[in-house]
This record gives structure tokens, C-alpha cells and sequence, in this order.
């Protein structure tokens, strides 16, 4: 059952837990002729379908084209963390959007996870969620890393409570030895299964009005008024483009493709636990996640698997044992699983951007963009769908923010860029050793 080597190419989801377990089947058609519409998207992860659902909602006829199948991507292969907040210390961009700005971008970090929230509700999506986030400190410094961190959400006003947790008392928590203590979000953190978040979306998408196309993959782009979309079988006119492919987009467009890096993310699954030992190690059934450059993630499923990631890297490529290396890292948290057997292991690409923040942007006046989640999406494409629909509807105030940001282009070119990224990274995991 391991989905290794396997997935890049092919047109049907990698053979991932989160596939294996999947309450939706993909049953959109492939898009055949001419159909015209108010708004066209590309990309059926989090960010196209639920920029799709918000649209519909607000009157607009809308077609998603996916190359494969709804979720195939990162949004089908992440490790199902939800987390609060948007991109990486915004108070950088303060010289480029001003203080309303950067307060602006605080209150849309809480709004995405209220959002999901309320979507999840809405829809009465059977995804597995759950609420509770532990940060783990490895290293002294990272507890006092924490204090701060803490210190900043109160001045920032999240309304989401963090606890700052001793060994003792994280082991309430994660049933490891590992860490000397953590950071604990009871409401405004947790997890999920995210492909099945994806297809309930999308099937709410369907319900009101959208029109969804799986293996349907663009080749071409027509600028103009209207733009037109051209897949292998087919093509949309329409008003307004919107590009959500992120890391799996290629080269489609090649100034999109400059300032994103796909970074590769490994997670294996292994067989359902025992009830004790599930709570033996996990009592508490929280998502956990630690704070180094190439971190640890993992958290239960709903069947008590455990559901171990990380392994980052910007090489872009998969590992060649990589279940063997992730069992290594996970038995080093969990000593008792050992001998437990894995069952799945995939690996998926991240679109990474050099300032760590979503990149949202205009191509054109009818054609806009959104990538770069940088590791942390499944919440803040949430948030953003809202604001793409918000600037096609005639409000860009809140899209304008993000635009304002400004992204460089990775250097080096399709060459160098990805070694001397490579480089970078070796030196940050260098300095998480010391």
C-alpha cells in the first residue's frame, strides 16, 4: 500500500491514507468543447474550490478545470493541520502596507479558521475535526521562543487562549520524552482529514451551481476580454481567470513559476493502534508540530492511526526509502511504535515563496493568482478564497493588501535556484542542531 515514487504524473490520487479513506468518489467529467462563464478557475485544491464555493454563493456562474482529480495535489497530501494565522511574522510588511495593513492581515489569520469552522458546519462535512495544537519545544531556546510567541498573540488580540506547558505537563498531551515542554492552542489550532474536507467542499460547490471538470488540464491561456482557457478537450470563455494551482502548476505560466519553489513533504501512516496505546502516546488526540527549519508533524486519524510527516526539502524530489527514514524519525518520538507496521507512505509538493507570505496578484485586470502557502494552507486558503471573490465581486480592499506585499523571484533561474535553496536549508537544519 506504500504510494511511493507514484503520483507525479499520474491523473488519479497518489495511494495515500487520506485516498484509501476518502468518503467521496471523484465523478466530475472531463470538460469537452466550448462552455462559457462568469468566472473560470484552475487548480481543485483549497484555494480553486473554495474560491469556486464562495463565488457561486454570490450569484456568479462558475467553471473549475482540475489537471487530475479534485484534492490531488497538496490539498490531498498535506498532514491535515489546521492552524491559525497567515503567513510568517507580518509585521515585516509594515514599510509596504502600513499598520491597518499588517492589523488587517492578524484579523483575516483568525477569520480563516473561523471560516473552515463555519464551512464545515454549513455543510455538514464529515472530515475528522478536531480541535487542540501542541507546539514542542526540542531545545531549551524554543521554550523561550514560545513565552514570546504567546506574549505576541495576547498584544495582537487572538482571541484563541495558549498555554505555555512544562515536560510534566505536556505529557497530558504527547506520551513522549522527547521534548522539555511546548505551547498548547485549545479552539484556534487542530486537525482534519483534508482530502475529505476537499470533495465535501466541492460537493457543496456542485450543489449551488459550480461546474467542475477533473482531468482537465490547460495548456494555453488566451489573454483578453474574454480570456479563454484551452484544455486538451476543451476550453472556457470567461469574464474573469483565476490561477490556483500553486506548486503543480508548472511552468503554465512562467512569472508565476519564478517566485515559487515546489518543496517536497513526506508522511506515513501506519496500522490503527491499540485504544491504549493510541492513548498511551497521544492522550489527548491533538495535532503537534515541532518548531525546527525541517520539523516533525504528526497527529492520530480517526481510525488511531498515527500519522507521522516531515522530511522537507527543496530538492523536489521524494526520498528513496522514505519509509524507512520516516519510521526512523518517528520511533525516536515514539519508541513504543517500533514494531508497529506502516501501511501508507506518500509525499506531496509545497509551493514555498522567498518571504513566506500567500501570494496573491493580478496577471491582468480579469486575471488573478493565488500561491505560496508555504507549508501552512489548509486554513488560510479558507481566507483567501473570500478575498478573491470579494475583489471580482467589486471590493479588492482586503485582496489590495495582500497584492501590495510585492514577491521576488527566486535567483539562479530554473537552474541554480533549487541547489542554492538546497544550500540555505542545509545550513538552517545545521543551526536547529546546535
Amino acid at each position: 500500500m506504500f504510494g511511493l515514487k507514484h503520483g507525479a504524473d499520474t491523473r488519479e490520487h497518489t495511494e495515500s491514507y487520506y485516498a484509501a479513506s476518502a468518503t467521496k468518489k471523484a465523478d466530475s467529467p472531463t470538460l469537452e468543447g466550448e462552455v462559457e462563464a462568469d468566472v473560470v478557475i484552475v487548480g481543485g485544491g483549497f484555494s480553486g474550490v473554495n474560491t469556486a464555493l464562495e463565488l457561486v454563493e454570490k450569484g456568479f456562474d462558475v467553471v473549475l478545470l482540475e489537471a487530475n482529480r479534485i484534492g490531488w495535489g497538496a490539498t490531498g497530501r498535506n498532514g491535515g493541520q489546521v492552524s491559525c494565522g497567515i503567513g510568517h511574522k507580518v509585521e515585516k510588511f509594515e514599510g509596504k502596507i502600513g499598520k491597518e495593513g499588517v492589523r488587517a492581515l492578524y484579523d483575516m489569520g483568525f477569520e480563516s479558521v473561523e471560516i473552515l469552522r463555519e464551512r464545515i458546519a454549513k455543510y455538514s462535512i464529515d472530515c475528522d475535526l478536531k480541535w487542540g495544537y501542541c507546539d514542542v519545544a526540542i531545545k531549551p531556546r524554543h521554550m523561550k521562543w514560545f513565552e514570546e510567541w504567546k506574549s505576541w498573540e495576547k498584544s495582537i488580540g487572538n482571541p484563541h487562549e495558549h498555554r505555555i506547558l512544562d515536560a510534566r505537563q505536556l505529557k497530558q498531551y504527547v506520551g513522549s520524552d522527547k521534548y522539555l515542554g511546548g505551547m498548547y492552542n485549545p479552539t484556534g489550532s487542530g486537525h482534519l482529514h483534508p482530502l475529505n474536507l476537499c470533495t465535501g467542499e466541492a460537493s457543496a460547490a456542485v450543489a449551488n451551481g459550480v461546474r467542475i471538470f477533473e482531468q482537465s488540464r490547460v495548456e494555453e491561456i488566451k489573454h483578453g476580454q474574454p480570456v479563454s482557457v484551452l484544455t486538451e478537450t476543451g476550453s472556457v470563455k470567461a469574464k474573469y481567470l483565476v490561477l490556483c494551482g500553486n506548486a503543480y502548476m508548472k511552468n503554465l505560466v512562467p512569472q508565476l513559476a519564478s517566485k515559487i519553489l515546489p518543496s517536497n513533504s513526506s508522511v506515513i501512516a501506519t496500522e490503527p493502534l491499540s485504544a491504549d496505546l493510541a492513548k498511551q502516546i497521544m492522550p489527548s488526540d491533538v495535532a503537534v508540530c515541532d518548531p525546527r527549519t525541517a520539523l516533525d508533524y504528526f497527529r492520530l486519524s480517526a481510525d488511531n492511526r498515527m500519522l507521522f510527516g516531515g522530511l522537507s526539502n527543496y530538492t523536489g524530489l521524494e526520498p528513496s526509502n522514505l519509509v524507512g527514514t520516516m519510521r526512523k524519525k518517528m520511533v525516536s518520538v515514539f519508541p513504543e511504535l517500533e514494531s508497529v507496521a506502516i501501511e501508507y507512505g506518500w509525499s506531496g509538493q509545497m509551493g514555498i515563496g522567498i518571504n513566506r507570505m500567500p501570494q496573491l496578484g493580478r496577471l491582468a485586470d480579469n486575471i488573478l493568482y493565488i500561491q505560496a502557502y508555504s507549508g501552512h494552507g489548509v486554513a488560510p486558503t479558507h481566507l483567501i478564497g473570500r478575498v478573491i471573490a470579494e475583489a471580482i465581486e467589486g471590493n479588492p480592499e482586503r485582496f489590495d493588501v495582500f497584492a501590495r506585499i510585492g514577491h521576488w523571484s527566486f535567483p539562479g533561474g530554473k537552474i541554480f535556484r533549487r541547489p542554492g535553496l538546497a544550500i540555505g536549508m542545509m545550513y538552517y537544519k545545521l543551526l536547529d542542531e546546535l
